[in-house]
């Protein structure tokens, strides 16, 4: 109850909300009176799926819930397919604040003044989002360049809104004590791991706070582009941005897929994106974990641009390769393929039903990568591919879910520039190149190059560690610790079988003896025999049941 004590008047808005869009029952699985929600806040009228409502829900409690799911439909591997694709509906624009509560954050974070930067600031925001505002702007000319009467560089100034890192902090922890509190008392919920859910969006959320981050990112991607002709990201003036400022160039142009364009020119549009978008995974393994429409501008020169690079992906040599057995045995439909690789990638704890996992991996395959019924969609497969392995204990790399995500906003933002759209043509080049890399002369030279540089560097060590183990010997303090597993019961047994062949023989010798007795009829008598001889053959009775009861009762406890 700790965030619900110390920010109750937050507490009581997120309640509402939830209440108001039918979750009572959920906050009645938390702590107070069964059914106290229903009676104080009305039910919703309209009736609604249950992942609308939570849409809706996350839409009025403000843009940290926003951004949170919005984080939270990049994991497709731990939430049902339909509350991804309600998530991903959400809207990263909510209404600006003014100016005059953005300027202190422009202050504290240009190192000069705002005249003395900009010979232009239009304060009217051109993108208002949950976390930063956009504003155009204009940098002053050099001397030289005013002398000759050029103009400014003109420029976008992305702030982050003042105050929000509290907000988000504040909103998080009621999210991630919301999140602990089903999953304790929901048995249904368990095997999601909210939890951990959200301690892993929290974490994104802290770095897109940091718009270094964002800068460092898109500088990597122009870096490393092939295609920078056709594809680009914002080139960033690294010496007015930092941590809640960051000041790139300006770029012209219309969200891709949303306004009108010539057949021709879409197609080719279309192409580019998916080009780039299959190099960044595939190739490079850094990518734009979200290239929605928003995201992603055609500009006035007929280029595509790339912009907000607050999250991006990361795969290594070894995700990428297992990445593009996935894709190549998905086009193929080997689901039994595709199993393989989700169990090489699961953790060795993960124990999946094998046969339930290819029957539910070949009914998706047929639903969403049929390529004899129709149009193929890829991102929507891999989504549920992902769920599959990890409603059967196969959570993969959160980088994985990006890749899904973008590969989906991808596709749709390539049929809305050409109806006839078929990432399929474009991934098969890569996939066959991708593989030649792994089997080719290079691939076979670097691990080669890779095994001498190993076993030299080994044979270097090696006469340095015989000349230690020399010292030791001369010393005489080279001491060996052995330890045998399994012995102790072999130690066990031997102790009790010499234990009975000690009682077998005295039992005997007794027997032996008592009949010597008895022979030589020596008094005092029992029942007419000597009395010796009878005590003896009574112990060697004793003794000999003892044996046999013994025997029985160790072999019935093996």
């Amino acid at each position: 109850m700790k965030p619900f004590l110390v920010h109750a008047v937050r507490a009581k808005e997120i309640a509402g909300v939830l209440a108001r869009h039918g979750f009572a029952d959920l906050l009645d699985q938390l702590e107070g009176p069964p059914g106290l929600w229903q009676k104080l806040v009305p039910q919703p009228r309209v009736r609604r799926s249950t992942w609308e409502r939570v849409r809706l829900a996350l839409e009025e409690l403000g843009p940290a819930f926003v951004k949170f799911g919005q984080l939270m439909s990049m994991r497709p591997d731990v939430l049902p397919h339909p509350l991804i694709l309600e998530l991903r509906k959400l809207q990263d624009a909510v209404r600006p604040v003014p100016f005059a509560e953005i300027r202190p954050v422009l202050l504290e974070e240009l190192p000069v003044d705002l005249a003395e930067v900009f010979s232009e600031f239009d304060e009217t925001p051109v993108a208002s989002g949950s976390l930063a505002q956009v504003y155009f702007a204009r940098l002053r000319g050099s001397p030289e360049a005013l002398a000759k009467g050029e103009a400014g560089r003109p420029v976008a100034v992305k702030v982050q809104r003042p105050n929000i890192v509290r907000m988000v902090q504040t909103d998080l922890s009621f999210a991630a004590w919301l999140a602990a509190q089903l999953h304790q008392r929901s048995p249904a919920l368990q095997p999601y791991d909210l939890p951990a859910v959200v301690e892993e969006i929290r974490a994104g959320v802290q770095q897109e706070l940091d718009f270094r981050n964002e800068a460092r990112n898109q500088q990597y991607f122009n870096a490393v582009n092939p295609y920078p002709n056709r594809v680009f990201a914002p080139a960033v003036i690294e010496e007015l941005s930092g941590e809640r400022v960051l000041v790139m160039e300006r770029v012209d142009g219309v969200p891709a897929g949303r306004g009108p364009l010539p057949a021709e020119t879409g197609r080719a549009l279309a192409a580019d994106g998916a080009r780039s978008i299959l190099h960044q995974v595939l190739v490079e393994g850094f990518f734009h974990a979200d290239p929605h429409a928003g995201n992603l501008l055609v500009t006035t020169d007929g280029r595509l641009c790339f912009l907000d690079w607050g999250l991006a992906g990361h795969l290594t040599r070894r995700l990428r390769y297992a990445l593009a057995d996935l894709w190549a045995a998905a086009l193929e439909q080997d689901a039994e393929r595709i199993v393989q690789i989700a169990g090489d990638l699961a953790s060795p704890e993960a124990r999946p039903d094998r046969r339930v996992m290819e029957k539910e991996i070949t009914l998706v395959l047929r639903e969403d990568l049929n390529f004899t019924l129709g149009r193929p969609q890829f991102g929507r497969a891999m989504l549920k591919l992902l769920f599959i392995f990890g409603s059967h204990g196969i959570p993969l790399s959160r980088d994985y879910s990006l890749m899904a995500k973008a590969v989906l906003e991808i596709e749709e933002i390539g049929r809305a520039l050409d109806p006839s759209f078929d990432l399929r043509a474009y991934a098969q080049p890569v996939l066959r190149d991708l593989g030649n890399e792994r089997t080719g002369t290079r691939a076979v030279w670097r691990h080669t190059r890779d095994f001498l540089r190993a076993s030299f560097g080994g044979l270097e060590e090696l006469p340095r560690q015989v000349q230690r183990l020399v010292r030791r010997f001369e010393n005489d303090n080279l001491t060996f610790n052995m330890q045998h597993r399994g012995l102790d019961r072999l130690q066990e047994g031997l102790q009790t079988a010499s234990n009975r062949i000690a009682l077998g023989v005295i039992i005997g010798s007794l027997i032996i003896g008592s009949s010597f007795i008895v022979n030589t009829h020596i008094p005092p008598y029992l029942l007419g025999y000597p009395m010796l001889g009878i005590v003896g053959y009574l112990l060697s009775a004793i003794l000999g049941f003892y044996v046999i009861w013994d025997i029985i009762r160790h072999d019935r406890h093996r």
